[in-house]
Order: C-alpha cells, then structure tokens, then sequence
C-alpha cells in the first residue's frame, strides 16, 4: 500500500479515478450496510512512484478496498414530459438509491 497510490477503478459499469481516503457516492450496493467492506478487483489502472501499470482490461494484482459509509437515497430528479397541443403533460419524480463509500486502500501485489 503506497500513500500516493491511485488507481480507476470499475464498478457498477462507472469508473472512478482513486485515493486512499476519497469519499465517493455509487449506485447501491446490493445486500450492505453501513460499516460493510467489500474489495473492488475491476482495477483498470495503477500509479504509484514505481511508475503506471495499465490492466488489459483489468490489472490482476491490484485492489481496492473500500467501506460503506452509509445507504441512502439520493436527491429527487424531475421528470417533465409535454407536448405542445392537446393538453398532455405529465410530471413524474425519481430518487435513485446511493452508497456513499470511502476507500480504505489502493493494494498492488508485485
């Protein structure tokens, strides 16, 4: 484990480029709660003072590990849909369910 280590990692088909210590909100991990560890292995890339490695597509070595914060929803996007004759309109609203995760650390095994 460096501490200026980073890596893109691949999860729930989004990439996000990472530290040690980065707070990040994804899509719900399923069957989680708050305090839960889970190991990211979709590593596409990883940079330490050793220099760059890329994964072809993914690296086999390295890791990432991570910890649910917390499982909530996120904020409410609107959904408006008109048409310009006839009366129709139609409003519809969407919370899509987050994880707010931190990253414990970024691991590369020579």
């Amino acid at each position: 484990m460096e501490a200026d280590a980073k890596a893109v990692v691949k999860t729930q088909g989004q990439q996000f480029c990472v530290r040690t210590g980065d707070v990040l909100k994804v899509m719900r991990y399923p069957n989680t709660e708050a305090g839960s560890e889970l190991e990211l292995k979709d590593v596409l890339m990883y940079e330490d003072a050793a220099g760059v490695r890329f994964g072809q597509p993914v690296l086999k070595n390295a890791t990432v590990r991570v910890k649910v914060l917390e499982n909530k929803r996120d904020k409410k996007v609107t959904v408006l849909k008109h048409r310009r004759r006839g009366g129709f309109q139609r409003k519809q609203g969407f919370r899509q369910a987050i994880s707010i995760i931190k990253v414990e650390a970024v691991e590369f095994k020579s």
